[in-house]
């Protein structure tokens, strides 16, 4: 029986996941852990929402500059 009371796979933890795999900086052991625990879903969902609020982030900038 688990000790940890988080639930397993999560969207905070794809998006941490997704977050440092941007960055390009990761922990072997933490990787292996995301593969074992995140569902494909939630990767893939997690990253179109990043992508929105992205492109979001950049109308907004050119907005401001002009």
């Amino acid at each position: 029986m688990s000790t940890d009371p988080r639930p397993t796979s999560s969207f905070w933890r794809s998006f941490k996941a997704l977050a440092w795999a941007l960055l390009g900086v990761r922990k072997g052991s933490e990787w292996h852990k995301d593969a074992a625990h995140i569902k494909p879903l939630h990767i893939v969902l997690v990253g179109v929402v990043a992508i929105f609020a992205f492109v979001l982030l950049l109308i907004w900038i050119v907005n401001w500059v002009v």
